[in-house]
């Protein structure tokens, strides 16, 4: 029988989706299953987005320009400088969603065996992007009792050699829902560039910060336009996850000629769906507004919730939609599993992400879970005392 590739075999397995056979028995035995596991929005896609498609004419469904079409890039360019980020259409290339702005990037960045240092716990494709690649991902840990700050730049240092191409972040974070501070960006554009290293940003939460806080992109730090790369999407920021629209931005000339090539090689991003996301960069500032405004209720209800449950430690979440939670367990996928296999309260029971999977330090997370508040208040709370419930009984 012919073999499977290592690389193919060395794949990890999304520790956010591995558990939906579980989930999909629980329900075929008429158990409700309240999914705090994925960061799949409950908010409206914008009408205007869906009218776009809805209302189009066209006749032939052809490719579009490998870069995305040129209107789009135009307005993705107005939609940075209401942000304060200074690119042309040019600096933009439109992909199927950010992971494959992120796959772009790192192939375009890095070559078999060079390394990127990422702060865990992390965005859990990150190491399966960084495998299909061929790099190795070189964590630098973050700590619940500091609500996952960055790592002290010494940290980072250490760290360095000559295989490091670069650092990723994502900020806000996923599945932290920490904000980095500008004070943090300006460390880490200091550190790329005394090293001469490439920074990445995972910017797709932008709009999703708390208490007044502002995000910072790295594409506003002056002096790092050759070093910054933002991977960008339509998907949190308008419930639009099914698009399948992202892009990847950079001032770097030829980064976006060499991500270009790869583009190249997929022929195209959808056109329909590039025709919602354009017609969603019209979305007025409103929506945005009462959407924080609900995920800010959200977390809060769901922090209050969560502390009334003894042993436990969580997270407060500064931007995105997600917390870690630590557990008075020993192991959270035994955890997770058992709650889909053997437990419910009232003919219901909750679906979590085990964290271990968002680190890639062997034994980091075990007894950690993420949650994602894309839920109504009520199921919220609902699901957070079925998780207090199960914690009562269970035993490993």
């Amino acid at each position: 029988m012919p073999s499977i590739s290592n690389k193919g075999l060395s794949m990890p397995e999304s520790p956010i989706r591995k558990l939906v056979p579980y989930a999909e028995a629980a329900k075929e035995r008429g158990i409700e299953v309240i999914h705090l596991n994925i960061g799949q929005p409950d908010i409206k896609t914008p009408q205007i987005a869906l009218d776009a498609v809805k209302n189009n004419d066209l006749e032939i469904l052809a490719y579009s320009r490998t870069e995305g079409s040129e209107a789009y890039r135009q307005k993705i360019a107005k939609y940075y400088a209401k942000n304060d980020i200074d690119v042309t259409a040019s600096q933009i290339i439109v992909t199927t969603g950010g992971s494959e702005a992120l796959a772009f990037a790192m192939n375009t960045i890095a070559d078999m065996g060079d390394e990127i240092i990422i702060p865990e716990p992390f965005y859990a494709n990150y190491n399966g992007f960084a495998t299909a690649s061929g790099l190795n991902v070189v964590p630098v840990t973050s700590y619940i009792e500091d609500n996952f700050a960055l790592p002290p730049i010494e940290e980072f240092e250490k760290l360095i050699t000559t295989r490091t191409r670069a650092i990723l972040i994502c900020n806000p974070g996923n599945p932290t829902g920490y904000l980095y501070s500008k004070e943090e960006i300006k460390k880490l554009a200091a550190i790329v560039k005394k090293h001469d290293l490439f920074l990445v940003a995972d910017e797709v939460y932008r709009e999703f910060t708390y208490e007044g806080r502002e995000h910072y992109s790295i594409l506003q730090e002056a002096g790092l336009e050759k070093h910054a790369i933002v991977v960008d999407s339509v998907s949190k920021r308008y419930s639009m996850c099914g698009a399948r629209i992202g892009c990847l931005v950079s001032k770097n000339k030829e980064v976006i000629q060499t991500a270009l090539k790869f583009a190249q090689a997929r022929l195209s991003p959808p056109t329909y769906a590039q025709i919602a996301s354009e017609a969603a960069l019209e979305t007025p500032q409103r929506y945005f507004d009462a959407v924080k405004e609900e995920y800010v209720s959200r977390r809060d209800l769901l922090i209050t919730e969560l502390n009334k449950i003894e042993g436990i430690k969580v997270g407060n979440p500064q931007g995105a939609f997600y917390c870690i939670v630590e557990l008075p367990i020993k192991n959270a996928d035994k955890f997770a599993q058992w709650l889909l296999e053997s437990f419910n309260t009232n003919g219901a029971t909750v679906m979590v992400a085990p964290a271990a999977g968002f680190y890639a330090t062997e034994g980091l997370g075990l007894n950690q879970v993420r949650i994602a508040y894309v839920l109504e208040k009520e199921e919220i709370k609902k699901a957070v005392h079925i998780l207090g419930e199960a914690l009562k009984v269970y035993n490993d």
